[in-house]
């Protein structure tokens, strides 16, 4: 059967799963820990991905990770090629460190989020990494203690997590430790990481109310929510897939989209693409990265290689590029028009 393609858009969230081939080992030591996390953290930051958890086991990991402008498969392509290559040159192995593919679900942010939180800063727990509750608290490879300490790393959004508990800190750092030692006697949360329909319709006491009232769910296990959210991701995805091709067969490639952002701005088609801060180039340019990222589903990386720009300013120009559209009103289908 083949692999289902990734779902993703802006501000989607996801649980990121990633093993070690064969479930060996991908953290030896402190030291490829800290080289993960050093790693980790700039990677967010170029890429404006948000964390609201993560956790480090001896032979895998977990992510709870809210995408910007650059797609998830963007992200963790760059985390495991990176940390493979260090890691081998480290301990002076060869070959594949990761399984070929790490699980990424998408997952709706109400009510899973804090389910998501609680479940992988649980993690190195059930793993018996650390005996108690109490002792989470100070493991330093998962982001429990960044959500109970005074500072976290710039790429954690701890008041996305702690202001769903109260406004008053110390209040939600106190309900915040209470829900998570409720979820110590929880076990594995299988719905929450696996199973498809299961996992879609939110557990099995749902699917079973569903087919008792005979209604159909709609499933997909790349996908943690219930049956409308699911039906509306696939509709959006198959959307912009339908989108992508209809502009494929049109001939719209990026070459052809510069003369487009040109015409719409009224400049020279060199402008798009010439280095500089002038407004007008930083506007068109804007433009043109946030219409190859989000409608041709051009990479950050494919479109660093054509212009002079590095991933994280463009991450940064398709955020901007979708501010200008949207002010303007200016909509790439209907300018394309007969111009291609």
């Amino acid at each position: 059967m083949p692999r289902q393609s990734r779902i993703d858009t802006p501000g989607a969230l996801h649980h990121v799963i990633c093993r070690g081939i064969g479930r060996r080992k991908i953290f030896v030591d402190d030291i490829d820990r800290q080289n993960f996390v050093s790693r980790l953290g700039g990677i967010l930051s170029d890429t404006s991905t948000r964390c609201f958890a993560w956790a480090l086991l001896p032979n895998h990991f977990h992510l709870l990770l809210q995408t910007g402008p650059t797609p998830v498969s963007t992200v963790m392509r760059r985390l495991l090629t990176g940390h493979a290559a260090a890691f081998n040159r480290r301990h002076r192995r060869h070959g594949h460190l990761f399984q070929n593919r790490y699980k990424s679900i998408l997952c709706q942010e109400e009510p899973y989020l804090l389910e998501l939180v609680r479940y992988i800063h649980l993690n190195p727990l059930r793993a018996r990494l650390v005996a108690t509750a109490e002792e989470l608290k100070s493991y330093p490879w998962c982001g429990h203690r960044h959500l109970l300490g005074t500072e976290a790393p710039s790429w954690m959004a701890p008041a996305a997590v702690l202001g769903r508990f109260s406004d008053r800190q110390s209040s939600a750092k106190e309900a915040y430790t209470a829900f998570v030692a409720e979820g110590v006697t929880l076990g594995k949360r299988p719905e929450l990481t696996g199973g498809g329909l299961v996992r879609s319709a939110g557990g099995w006491q749902q699917v079973k109310e569903g087919r008792k009232d005979g209604l159909l769910l709609k499933s997909d296990e790349r996908i943690l929510g219930d049956s409308d959210f699911v039906d509306e991701v696939l509709s959006a995805a198959e959307e912009s897939l339908i989108r992508q091709q209809q502009y494929a067969q049109q001939g719209l490639d990026l070459e052809s989209l510069v003369h487009l952002v040109a015409k719409a701005q009224n400049i020279d088609t060199n402008e798009v693409v010439a280095a500089g801060k002038q407004p007008q180039r930083v506007a068109a340019r804007s433009l043109l990265c946030y219409w190859a990222v989000r409608e041709l589903g051009m990479t950050t990386m494919a479109l660093a290689r054509s212009l002079p720009l590095t991933q994280p300013a463009i991450s940064i120009a398709v955020k901007r590029g979708e501010q200008i559209a949207g002010a303007s009103g200016l909509n790439l289908t209907r300018l394309i028009g007969g111009n291609l």
